[in-house]
């Protein structure tokens, strides 16, 4: 025996509407998105400072310390400080090139060194609003004088 069954009737559950949805979300993740661009650039400004100065600052210590006089010295490692940083592109707001010439006064025969700090102020207020305007990247490199070379 077969029964008949009447067919049932689908039951339709309301849909919430979810229009304007969308731009819901574009509001609250563009900001967000906008301040990991952000950060990501002024991180990439950063490393690429770390890496010029030190790299400047090793080209200033290596020409002060193949230099035969204290006054060669210092001349020769702020020019190539100043080169360095131009080779590598950073514009700093304010460069510092410090040198330790102790070593020149140190008899013939003696192991002496020299040392290059250079201070680079690097702009970020372009990066991201809250970031503070400037700031300092520093690096120290020594290098050593020839022992046996005459000083003056």
């Amino acid at each position: 025996m077969s029964t008949v069954r009447a067919p049932r009737r689908a039951l339709r559950v309301p849909r919430p509407r979810d229009e304007g949805s969308t731009v819901v979300e574009v509001v609250i993740l563009a900001p967000a998105l906008a301040l990991f661009i952000g950060l990501i650039i002024a991180g990439g400004r950063m490393a690429v400072a770390h890496q010029a100065v030190e790299s400047a600052a090793a080209d200033a210590a290596r020409a002060a310390s193949i230099a035969r006089s204290q006054a060669e010295a210092e001349g020769a490692a702020r020019d190539a400080a100043v080169a360095s940083l131009d080779t590598e592109n950073l514009t700093c707001r304010a460069t510092t090139v410090t040198l330790d010439l102790a070593g020149f006064a140190a008899p013939v025969g003696t192991p002496a060194s020299v040392s290059a700090t250079v201070t680079c102020q690097v702009d970020l207020a372009d990066t991201l609003p809250g970031l503070p305007g400037t700031l300092a990247v520093t690096y120290t490199v020594v290098s050593p004088i020839d022992t046996y070379r005459g000083r003056r």
